[in-house]
């Protein structure tokens, strides 16, 4: 069981003080004989405005630790602060409005409704807040504008790529300026222009916008694009690489 701690909070400025801190957080699947472990003990510090790469084998535990810091999940044992918010503790009410209001999550699979135009898909989340129609209509604009997708606004799924679903997904993910945005293999459905595509909008919003960013991925080029990179393996942190200044 491995501990991995980017470094000491207290030594450090205010900007590159963790957003999300987990500790010796272990996630098990069934009881007794028959539990299967997905997270064995792991504990990480990320920082605000970084961009990070969860990487590993198919059943390594990279999902759960994504669905854990997005709340989605409930840690079998262990504590996952976000923002100074300890979402492991949280109930469902509360989980469900804290998610609205600090996480953006991308899909492998997009999840966009299919009778949703563009522009109604990016503006479903901002229906469950307070906001004016007319404020809106410029967070959708906005967002979709930022993904490059301001022509697009009356498209319905069918009619755009896979490389354009994603990135509605991402302008969905990003309207209502969540915390975190959190992306499960974001290129696993696109093709290598796609997934280039993709990848540069997820590096700008990272370094233009200062979002904190953490991919899912088996794609070393995906991994590439990011700050740093960890390393699961049964269930534990195997190796941490950097790339560029520390995360």
């Amino acid at each position: 069981m491995q501990t991995v701690v980017v470094r000491d909070e207290r030594r450090q400025p205010p900007s590159l003080q963790p957003v999300i801190t987990a500790r010796q957080v272990v996630r098990r699947y069934g009881e007794g004989d028959t539990a299967v472990a997905a997270l064995r003990g792991v504990s990480l510090d990320i920082a605000r405005g970084k961009l990070t790469a969860v990487m590993g084998p198919s059943g390594s535990g990279k999902s759960t630790l994504l669905n854990l810091i997005a709340g989605l999940d409930r840690p079998t044992s262990g504590t996952v602060t976000v923002g100074g918010a300890v979402v492991s503790a949280m109930s469902a009410a509360e989980l469900a409005t804290w998610r609205a209001r600090n996480v953006g999550f991308v899909f492998q699979q997009f999840n966009l409704l299919p009778v949703l135009t563009a522009y109604q898909n990016v503006e479903l989340p901002l229906l469950l807040t307070r906001l004016s129609k007319k404020e809106r209509d410029e967070r959708v604009r906005i967002a979709l504008g930022v993904v490059g997708l301001d022509d697009r606004l009356r498209h319905y799924p069918r009619q755009l790529s896979g490389g354009q679903e994603q990135r509605v997904a991402i302008a969905r993910a990003i309207v209502a300026d969540p915390t975190l945005v959190l992306l499960d293999e974001p290129t696993g459905q696109l093709d290598a222009k796609s997934s280039q595509e993709v990848l540069a909008l997820l590096s700008r919003l990272n370094e233009e916008f200062g979002k904190t960013i953490i991919i899912v991925t088996h794609d070393p080029q995906a991994a590439a694009r990011a700050r740093r990179q960890l390393h699961l393996e049964k269930g534990t942190f195997v190796e941490q690489a950097t790339a560029g200044a520390p995360a």
